[in-house]
């Protein structure tokens, strides 16, 4: 499972996900891409199991970027736990994603495969996606 190697703080405040994307809207490494199209929440188990539903519908082949990271704590207190003493322990990991940001990029397989990859790829997340190819315009 993804997570970071250590953090500043160890639990962080819910937050809010209001907004487009600011940054990595745009296919930069591949040649084709899986999009957000809405906000939410993707955990590393999502995550993970995205990646390898994509790398075992090429079989391998071609090369597949994860663009996003999951660098913010979630935390749970046990079941049938009295309220009060404080925050609980962080359960699991997670990559806040707006709508536009591309997820996952894919090259070096045809098109057509790429879509049916990004496709499976796409029912392991918790929102919802789009395929995207780059633009003739942006290989220059």
């Amino acid at each position: 499972m993804l997570m970071p190697k250590r953090t500043k703080y160890r639990k962080q405040h819910r937050g809010r996900m209001r907004g487009r994307a600011k940054g990595g809207a745009k296919i930069s490494f591949g040649e084709y891409g899986l999009q957000a199209l809405e906000p939410g929440w993707i955990t590393s188990a999502q995550i993970e199991a995205a990646r390898v539903a994509l790398t075992r519908h090429v079989k391998r082949g071609g090369k597949v970027w994860i663009r996003i990271f999951p660098d913010k704590p979630v935390t749970s207190t046990p079941a049938e736990t009295r309220m009060g003493k404080g925050k609980g322990s962080v359960d699991h990991w997670v990559a806040v994603v707006k709508p536009g940001r591309v997820m996952f990029e894919l090259e070096g397989v045809p098109v057509k495969l790429a879509k049916s990859a990004m496709r499976l790829a796409g029912h392991k997340l918790p929102i919802k996606t789009r395929f995207m190819v780059r633009d003739k315009e942006e290989l220059q």
